[in-house]
Protein backbone atom coordinates (compact mmCIF):
# COMPACT_ATOMS: atom_id res chain seq x y z
CA UNK A 1 0.00 0.00 0.00
CA UNK A 2 1.36 3.43 -0.95
CA UNK A 3 2.39 5.45 2.08
CA UNK A 4 0.48 8.74 1.97
CA UNK A 5 0.04 11.82 4.12
CA UNK A 6 -3.48 10.98 5.21
CA UNK A 7 -2.89 11.28 8.94
CA UNK A 8 -6.65 11.57 9.45
CA UNK A 9 -7.30 8.20 7.81
CA UNK A 10 -5.55 5.39 9.62
CA UNK A 11 -5.96 1.77 10.62
CA UNK A 12 -6.62 0.93 14.24
CA UNK A 13 -6.24 -2.78 14.48
CA UNK A 14 -7.93 -4.08 11.34
CA UNK A 15 -10.41 -1.22 10.88
CA UNK A 16 -9.90 1.98 8.88
CA UNK A 17 -10.91 5.12 10.77
CA UNK A 18 -11.46 8.73 9.81
CA UNK A 19 -10.61 10.81 12.87
CA UNK A 20 -12.48 8.97 15.66
CA UNK A 21 -15.07 7.25 13.48
CA UNK A 22 -14.90 3.77 11.97
CA UNK A 23 -15.61 3.87 8.23
CA UNK A 24 -17.36 0.50 8.41
CA UNK A 25 -19.94 2.06 10.72
CA UNK A 26 -20.59 4.88 8.25
CA UNK A 27 -20.97 2.44 5.34
CA UNK A 28 -23.42 0.36 7.38
CA UNK A 29 -25.40 3.39 8.54
CA UNK A 30 -25.55 5.43 5.34
CA UNK A 31 -24.89 2.88 2.59
CA UNK A 32 -22.61 3.11 -0.42
CA UNK A 33 -21.45 4.84 -2.56
CA UNK A 34 -20.76 7.42 0.12
CA UNK A 35 -18.44 10.41 0.32
CA UNK A 36 -16.83 10.91 3.74
CA UNK A 37 -14.91 14.06 4.70
CA UNK A 38 -12.67 14.87 7.66
CA UNK A 39 -13.44 18.32 9.03
CA UNK A 40 -10.25 18.22 11.07
CA UNK A 41 -8.11 17.64 7.99
CA UNK A 42 -9.82 20.47 6.10
CA UNK A 43 -9.19 22.90 8.96
CA UNK A 44 -5.60 21.70 9.33
CA UNK A 45 -4.92 22.36 5.65
CA UNK A 46 -6.52 25.80 5.86
CA UNK A 47 -4.57 26.71 8.98
CA UNK A 48 -1.26 25.64 7.43
CA UNK A 49 -1.88 27.99 4.50
CA UNK A 50 -3.07 30.79 6.75
CA UNK A 51 -0.04 30.49 9.08
CA UNK A 52 2.45 30.46 6.23
CA UNK A 53 1.45 34.02 5.27
CA UNK A 54 0.66 35.44 8.70
CA UNK A 55 3.39 38.07 8.35
CA UNK A 56 1.48 39.93 5.61
CA UNK A 57 -2.15 40.96 5.09
CA UNK A 58 -3.89 38.13 3.25
CA UNK A 59 -7.12 36.23 2.73
CA UNK A 60 -7.51 32.56 1.80
CA UNK A 61 -10.49 32.27 -0.56
CA UNK A 62 -11.44 28.62 -0.95
CA UNK A 63 -12.06 27.68 -4.61
CA UNK A 64 -15.41 26.08 -3.89
CA UNK A 65 -15.64 24.41 -7.30
CA UNK A 66 -13.52 21.67 -5.69
CA UNK A 67 -16.30 20.77 -3.25
CA UNK A 68 -19.28 23.02 -2.67
CA UNK A 69 -21.04 21.13 0.11
CA UNK A 70 -22.67 23.57 2.53
CA UNK A 71 -21.19 21.80 5.54
CA UNK A 72 -17.66 22.26 4.25
CA UNK A 73 -18.29 25.88 3.24
CA UNK A 74 -19.69 26.70 6.67
CA UNK A 75 -16.73 25.00 8.38
CA UNK A 76 -14.24 27.09 6.42
CA UNK A 77 -16.25 30.30 6.75
CA UNK A 78 -16.22 29.98 10.55
CA UNK A 79 -12.44 29.55 10.39
CA UNK A 80 -12.14 32.87 8.55
CA UNK A 81 -11.88 31.71 4.95
CA UNK A 82 -13.42 33.46 2.00
CA UNK A 83 -14.46 31.74 -1.23
CA UNK A 84 -13.66 31.97 -4.90
CA UNK A 85 -16.83 31.47 -6.95
CA UNK A 86 -17.40 30.89 -10.67
CA UNK A 87 -21.20 31.04 -10.99
CA UNK A 88 -24.37 32.52 -9.56
CA UNK A 89 -25.17 29.13 -8.09
CA UNK A 90 -21.89 29.12 -6.19
CA UNK A 91 -22.68 32.63 -4.94
CA UNK A 92 -26.01 31.35 -3.63
CA UNK A 93 -24.33 28.41 -1.91
CA UNK A 94 -21.62 30.58 -0.37
CA UNK A 95 -24.12 33.06 1.05
CA UNK A 96 -26.37 30.25 2.31
CA UNK A 97 -23.34 28.79 4.16
CA UNK A 98 -22.66 32.11 5.86
CA UNK A 99 -19.72 33.42 3.84
CA UNK A 100 -19.78 37.25 4.01
CA UNK A 101 -19.84 39.05 0.69
CA UNK A 102 -16.67 40.90 1.64
CA UNK A 103 -14.76 37.58 1.45
CA UNK A 104 -16.05 36.47 -1.97
CA UNK A 105 -14.23 36.85 -5.29
CA UNK A 106 -15.96 36.03 -8.58
CA UNK A 107 -13.86 34.32 -11.27
CA UNK A 108 -14.74 32.67 -14.59
CA UNK A 109 -14.77 33.63 -18.25
CA UNK A 110 -18.54 33.64 -18.77
CA UNK A 111 -20.23 35.62 -16.00
CA UNK A 112 -23.72 36.69 -17.05
CA UNK A 113 -25.16 40.10 -16.25
CA UNK A 114 -27.72 38.48 -13.94
CA UNK A 115 -24.89 36.78 -12.04
CA UNK A 116 -22.94 40.04 -11.85
CA UNK A 117 -26.02 41.84 -10.52
CA UNK A 118 -26.51 39.28 -7.76
CA UNK A 119 -22.83 39.43 -6.80
CA UNK A 120 -22.83 43.23 -6.75
CA UNK A 121 -25.88 43.22 -4.46
CA UNK A 122 -24.09 40.74 -2.19
CA UNK A 123 -21.22 43.21 -1.79
CA UNK A 124 -18.46 40.88 -2.98
CA UNK A 125 -14.79 41.76 -2.59
CA UNK A 126 -14.06 41.86 -6.33
CA UNK A 127 -14.78 40.50 -9.79
CA UNK A 128 -11.86 38.83 -11.56
CA UNK A 129 -12.54 40.21 -15.05
CA UNK A 130 -11.36 38.03 -17.95
CA UNK A 131 -12.03 40.14 -21.08
CA UNK A 132 -12.74 43.63 -22.31
CA UNK A 133 -16.32 42.77 -23.22
CA UNK A 134 -16.93 41.30 -19.79
CA UNK A 135 -15.61 44.52 -18.24
CA UNK A 136 -18.05 46.53 -20.36
CA UNK A 137 -20.89 44.30 -19.18
CA UNK A 138 -19.84 44.76 -15.56
CA UNK A 139 -19.86 48.55 -16.02
CA UNK A 140 -23.42 48.39 -17.42
CA UNK A 141 -24.55 46.30 -14.47
CA UNK A 142 -22.92 48.67 -12.00
CA UNK A 143 -24.53 51.72 -13.67
CA UNK A 144 -28.00 50.13 -13.54
CA UNK A 145 -27.48 49.17 -9.90
CA UNK A 146 -26.06 52.58 -9.00
CA UNK A 147 -23.16 50.89 -7.26
CA UNK A 148 -19.41 50.81 -7.97
CA UNK A 149 -18.13 47.42 -9.12
CA UNK A 150 -14.75 46.39 -7.61
CA UNK A 151 -12.57 44.51 -10.08
CA UNK A 152 -9.25 42.96 -10.80
CA UNK A 153 -8.09 41.94 -14.27
CA UNK A 154 -7.18 38.28 -14.53
CA UNK A 155 -3.88 38.24 -16.36
CA UNK A 156 -2.75 35.26 -18.39
CA UNK A 157 0.99 35.30 -17.64
CA UNK A 158 1.90 32.55 -20.15
CA UNK A 159 3.64 30.51 -17.47
CA UNK A 160 4.07 26.78 -18.03
CA UNK A 161 3.35 24.32 -15.21
CA UNK A 162 3.96 20.59 -15.10
CA UNK A 163 0.44 19.20 -14.75
CA UNK A 164 -2.25 17.49 -16.83
CA UNK A 165 -2.98 19.43 -20.03
CA UNK A 166 -6.62 19.91 -18.95
CA UNK A 167 -5.44 21.57 -15.71
CA UNK A 168 -3.29 24.35 -17.16
CA UNK A 169 -4.91 27.78 -17.10
CA UNK A 170 -2.00 30.24 -17.42
CA UNK A 171 -0.66 29.47 -20.90
CA UNK A 172 -1.36 31.63 -23.94
CA UNK A 173 -3.44 28.88 -25.58
CA UNK A 174 -5.81 28.64 -22.58
CA UNK A 175 -9.16 30.42 -22.59
CA UNK A 176 -8.53 32.15 -19.27
CA UNK A 177 -7.48 35.71 -18.56
CA UNK A 178 -6.15 38.64 -20.54
CA UNK A 179 -2.77 38.44 -22.27
CA UNK A 180 -0.17 40.58 -20.55
CA UNK A 181 0.30 43.09 -23.37
CA UNK A 182 -3.43 43.96 -23.28
CA UNK A 183 -3.84 44.19 -19.51
CA UNK A 184 -2.45 47.71 -19.10
CA UNK A 185 -4.88 49.13 -21.67
CA UNK A 186 -7.81 47.45 -19.91
CA UNK A 187 -6.74 48.92 -16.59
CA UNK A 188 -6.61 52.37 -18.20
CA UNK A 189 -10.19 51.88 -19.43
CA UNK A 190 -11.36 50.64 -16.05
CA UNK A 191 -9.78 53.58 -14.22
CA UNK A 192 -11.64 56.04 -16.47
CA UNK A 193 -15.05 54.39 -16.00
CA UNK A 194 -17.00 56.02 -13.15
CA UNK A 195 -18.78 52.74 -12.30
CA UNK A 196 -15.67 50.58 -11.95
CA UNK A 197 -13.21 50.53 -9.07
CA UNK A 198 -9.79 49.00 -9.69
CA UNK A 199 -9.19 46.80 -6.67
CA UNK A 200 -6.59 44.18 -7.60
CA UNK A 201 -4.63 42.20 -10.14
CA UNK A 202 -5.03 38.43 -10.46
CA UNK A 203 -3.58 35.33 -12.12
CA UNK A 204 -4.23 31.61 -11.80
CA UNK A 205 -1.83 29.30 -13.63
CA UNK A 206 -3.30 25.84 -13.17
CA UNK A 207 -4.19 22.98 -10.87
CA UNK A 208 -2.32 20.15 -9.12
CA UNK A 209 0.95 22.11 -9.29
CA UNK A 210 3.83 20.25 -7.60
CA UNK A 211 6.61 22.81 -8.07
CA UNK A 212 6.30 26.27 -6.51
CA UNK A 213 8.74 27.95 -8.91
CA UNK A 214 6.09 28.92 -11.51
CA UNK A 215 4.35 30.95 -8.78
CA UNK A 216 7.48 33.02 -8.39
CA UNK A 217 7.64 33.65 -12.13
CA UNK A 218 3.96 34.62 -12.12
CA UNK A 219 4.35 36.98 -9.17
CA UNK A 220 7.24 38.79 -10.85
CA UNK A 221 5.08 39.40 -13.92
CA UNK A 222 2.20 40.69 -11.80
CA UNK A 223 4.48 43.01 -9.86
CA UNK A 224 5.91 44.34 -13.12
CA UNK A 225 2.34 45.15 -14.22
CA UNK A 226 1.64 46.87 -10.88
CA UNK A 227 4.78 48.99 -11.34
CA UNK A 228 3.72 49.99 -14.87
CA UNK A 229 0.30 51.05 -13.59
CA UNK A 230 1.66 53.19 -10.73
CA UNK A 231 2.74 56.20 -12.90
CA UNK A 232 -0.79 56.22 -14.34
CA UNK A 233 -2.28 56.72 -10.90
CA UNK A 234 -3.70 53.18 -10.88
CA UNK A 235 -2.88 51.34 -7.67
CA UNK A 236 -4.43 47.87 -7.23
CA UNK A 237 -4.29 47.07 -3.52
CA UNK A 238 -4.85 43.31 -3.80
CA UNK A 239 -2.51 40.83 -5.42
CA UNK A 240 -4.39 37.59 -6.14
CA UNK A 241 -2.02 34.75 -7.03
CA UNK A 242 -4.78 32.16 -7.54
CA UNK A 243 -4.59 28.58 -6.31
CA UNK A 244 -3.51 25.25 -7.72
CA UNK A 245 -1.11 23.96 -5.06
CA UNK A 246 -0.93 20.18 -5.51
CA UNK A 247 -1.53 17.26 -3.15
CA UNK A 248 -0.45 13.64 -2.87
CA UNK A 249 -2.45 11.13 -4.92
CA UNK A 250 0.21 8.49 -5.49
CA UNK A 251 3.92 9.04 -4.84
CA UNK A 252 4.20 12.74 -5.62
CA UNK A 253 6.25 15.13 -3.52
CA UNK A 254 3.64 17.81 -2.93
CA UNK A 255 4.77 21.28 -1.82
CA UNK A 256 3.56 22.88 1.40
CA UNK A 257 2.32 26.45 1.82
CA UNK A 258 5.43 27.39 3.81
CA UNK A 259 7.53 26.63 0.71
CA UNK A 260 5.29 28.93 -1.30
CA UNK A 261 5.65 31.63 1.34
CA UNK A 262 9.44 31.32 1.38
CA UNK A 263 9.45 31.92 -2.37
CA UNK A 264 6.89 34.74 -2.59
CA UNK A 265 7.37 36.85 0.53
CA UNK A 266 10.90 38.09 -0.29
CA UNK A 267 9.56 39.41 -3.60
CA UNK A 268 6.97 41.49 -1.75
CA UNK A 269 9.27 43.29 0.68
CA UNK A 270 8.61 47.02 0.83
CA UNK A 271 5.21 46.73 -0.87
CA UNK A 272 1.87 47.46 0.79
CA UNK A 273 -0.17 44.88 -1.05
CA UNK A 274 -2.71 42.46 0.36
CA UNK A 275 -2.28 38.88 -0.83
CA UNK A 276 -5.20 36.71 -1.83
CA UNK A 277 -5.04 32.98 -2.57
CA UNK A 278 -7.65 30.67 -4.08
CA UNK A 279 -6.75 27.09 -3.05
CA UNK A 280 -9.34 24.39 -3.63
CA UNK A 281 -7.88 20.92 -4.02
CA UNK A 282 -5.22 21.62 -1.37
CA UNK A 283 -7.86 22.19 1.31
CA UNK A 284 -10.18 19.26 0.65
CA UNK A 285 -8.69 16.53 -1.56
CA UNK A 286 -6.87 14.52 1.09
CA UNK A 287 -9.71 15.11 3.54
CA UNK A 288 -12.17 12.96 1.59
CA UNK A 289 -12.75 9.38 0.52
CA UNK A 290 -15.42 7.58 -1.48
CA UNK A 291 -16.72 4.38 0.09
CA UNK A 292 -17.77 1.74 -2.41
CA UNK A 293 -18.95 -1.86 -2.06
CA UNK A 294 -17.64 -4.81 -4.06
CA UNK A 295 -20.44 -6.33 -6.12
CA UNK A 296 -18.77 -8.99 -8.25
CA UNK A 297 -15.44 -10.37 -9.44
CA UNK A 298 -14.90 -11.13 -13.09
CA UNK A 299 -11.92 -13.28 -14.10
CA UNK A 300 -11.82 -13.90 -17.87
CA UNK A 301 -8.23 -15.16 -17.73
CA UNK A 302 -6.18 -12.36 -19.28
CA UNK A 303 -6.94 -9.96 -16.41
CA UNK A 304 -9.20 -9.49 -13.41
CA UNK A 305 -12.05 -7.07 -12.84
CA UNK A 306 -13.59 -6.03 -9.53
CA UNK A 307 -17.01 -4.50 -10.11
CA UNK A 308 -18.06 -2.02 -7.41
CA UNK A 309 -21.17 0.08 -6.83
CA UNK A 310 -19.42 3.43 -7.40
CA UNK A 311 -18.78 4.56 -10.95
CA UNK A 312 -17.51 7.36 -13.16
CA UNK A 313 -20.69 9.30 -12.47
CA UNK A 314 -19.62 9.36 -8.79
CA UNK A 315 -15.89 10.00 -9.35
CA UNK A 316 -15.02 11.22 -12.85
CA UNK A 317 -11.33 12.04 -12.32
CA UNK A 318 -9.88 8.63 -13.36
CA UNK A 319 -11.87 8.69 -16.63
CA UNK A 320 -11.20 12.39 -17.32
CA UNK A 321 -7.56 12.71 -16.29
CA UNK A 322 -6.28 9.13 -15.93
CA UNK A 323 -6.04 10.14 -12.28
CA UNK A 324 -4.62 7.78 -9.68
CA UNK A 325 -6.62 7.40 -6.47
CA UNK A 326 -5.35 4.97 -3.82
CA UNK A 327 -7.84 2.24 -2.87
CA UNK A 328 -7.81 0.97 0.71
CA UNK A 329 -9.93 -1.83 2.20
CA UNK A 330 -11.86 -0.50 5.19
CA UNK A 331 -11.02 -3.71 7.01
CA UNK A 332 -7.70 -5.52 6.80
CA UNK A 333 -7.44 -9.27 6.81
CA UNK A 334 -7.85 -10.57 3.28
CA UNK A 335 -4.78 -12.57 2.26
CA UNK A 336 -3.14 -12.80 -1.14
CA UNK A 337 -2.19 -10.34 -3.85
CA UNK A 338 -4.86 -9.71 -6.44
CA UNK A 339 -4.21 -7.44 -9.44
CA UNK A 340 -7.40 -6.10 -11.00
CA UNK A 341 -9.13 -3.18 -12.66
CA UNK A 342 -11.67 -1.64 -10.29
CA UNK A 343 -14.68 -0.74 -12.44
CA UNK A 344 -18.22 0.51 -12.00
CA UNK A 345 -21.63 -0.34 -13.44
CA UNK A 346 -21.75 2.47 -16.04
CA UNK A 347 -22.07 1.36 -19.67
CA UNK A 348 -18.82 3.00 -20.78
CA UNK A 349 -15.40 1.41 -21.28
CA UNK A 350 -13.93 4.45 -19.52
CA UNK A 351 -15.84 3.68 -16.34
CA UNK A 352 -13.09 2.73 -13.91
CA UNK A 353 -11.75 3.88 -10.55
CA UNK A 354 -8.38 2.09 -10.70
CA UNK A 355 -6.43 0.05 -13.26
CA UNK A 356 -4.10 -2.90 -12.68
CA UNK A 357 -4.19 -2.25 -8.96
CA UNK A 358 -2.69 -4.75 -6.51
CA UNK A 359 -5.16 -5.30 -3.66
CA UNK A 360 -6.14 -8.05 -1.26
CA UNK A 361 -8.48 -10.45 -3.08
CA UNK A 362 -11.98 -9.18 -2.23
CA UNK A 363 -15.24 -10.93 -1.53
CA UNK A 364 -18.61 -9.54 -2.67
CA UNK A 365 -19.85 -7.20 0.05
CA UNK A 366 -16.38 -5.92 1.02
CA UNK A 367 -16.14 -2.13 1.23
CA UNK A 368 -13.19 -0.17 -0.11
CA UNK A 369 -12.25 3.48 0.38
CA UNK A 370 -11.14 5.39 -2.70
CA UNK A 371 -8.79 7.92 -1.16
CA UNK A 372 -7.98 11.58 -1.92
CA UNK A 373 -11.50 12.02 -3.29
CA UNK A 374 -12.50 15.17 -1.43
CA UNK A 375 -11.83 17.50 -4.39
CA UNK A 376 -13.62 17.31 -7.73
CA UNK A 377 -15.43 14.17 -6.60
CA UNK A 378 -19.02 14.90 -5.72
CA UNK A 379 -18.80 18.37 -7.31
CA UNK A 380 -18.21 16.75 -10.74
CA UNK A 381 -20.62 13.86 -10.22
CA UNK A 382 -23.69 13.33 -12.36
CA UNK A 383 -26.81 11.23 -12.77
CA UNK A 384 -25.52 9.53 -15.91
CA UNK A 385 -27.19 6.16 -16.56
CA UNK A 386 -29.98 7.42 -14.26
CA UNK A 387 -27.89 6.77 -11.15
CA UNK A 388 -28.83 8.78 -8.04
CA UNK A 389 -25.86 10.70 -6.66
CA UNK A 390 -24.11 9.58 -3.48
CA UNK A 391 -24.65 10.83 0.05
CA UNK A 392 -22.03 12.92 1.87
CA UNK A 393 -20.92 12.70 5.51
CA UNK A 394 -18.76 15.17 7.44
CA UNK A 395 -16.76 13.91 10.44
CA UNK A 396 -15.34 16.07 13.21
CA UNK A 397 -13.64 14.17 16.02
CA UNK A 398 -15.92 11.35 17.15
CA UNK A 399 -19.03 12.85 15.55
CA UNK A 400 -20.42 12.28 12.06
CA UNK A 401 -23.19 14.18 10.32
CA UNK A 402 -24.99 13.48 7.06
CA UNK A 403 -24.48 16.72 5.12
CA UNK A 404 -26.19 15.57 1.94
CA UNK A 405 -28.82 12.89 1.67
CA UNK A 406 -28.38 10.23 -0.97
CA UNK A 407 -30.57 10.99 -3.98
CA UNK A 408 -33.59 8.82 -4.68
CA UNK A 409 -35.06 7.73 -7.99
CA UNK A 410 -37.69 10.44 -7.49
CA UNK A 411 -34.87 12.99 -7.55
CA UNK A 412 -33.92 11.72 -11.00
CA UNK A 413 -37.19 13.01 -12.52
CA UNK A 414 -37.73 16.03 -10.30
CA UNK A 415 -38.72 18.99 -12.44
CA UNK A 416 -39.56 16.88 -15.49
CA UNK A 417 -43.02 16.50 -17.06
CA UNK A 418 -44.54 14.27 -19.72
CA UNK A 419 -46.12 16.79 -22.13
CA UNK A 420 -49.57 16.60 -23.63
CA UNK A 421 -50.14 18.05 -27.10
CA UNK A 422 -53.47 18.85 -28.75
CA UNK A 423 -52.60 16.71 -31.74
CA UNK A 424 -51.35 13.86 -29.60
CA UNK A 425 -47.80 14.52 -30.60
CA UNK A 426 -48.46 13.70 -34.28
CA UNK A 427 -47.14 15.92 -37.05
CA UNK A 428 -49.81 18.04 -38.79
Amino acid sequence: MTRLAYDTFCYRGKDLFVEGVKLADLAHRFGTPLYVYSGGKILSQFESFDRAFNSVPHTICYAMKANSNLGILALLAKAGAGVDIVSGGELFRARRAGVPGSRIVFSGVGKTEDEMTAALRAGILMFNVESGEEMDALARVARRAGKLAPLSIRVNPNVAVDTHRHMTTGKAENKFGVVMNQAEALYRRAAKNPWLRVTGVQAHIGSQILDVRPYGETLKKLLDLVDRLAPLGIAPGILDIGGGLGVVYNSERAPRPIQLAELLLPLLKGRSLKLLFEPGRFLVAEAGCLLTKVLYRKEPGHKNFVIVDAAMNDLARPALYDAHHPVWPIRKGRAGRYVADVVGPICESGDYLAKARALPRPEPGDVWAVMAAGAYGFSMSSQYNARPRAGEVLVVGNESRLVRKRETVEDLVRGETIPSFSRGGNRP
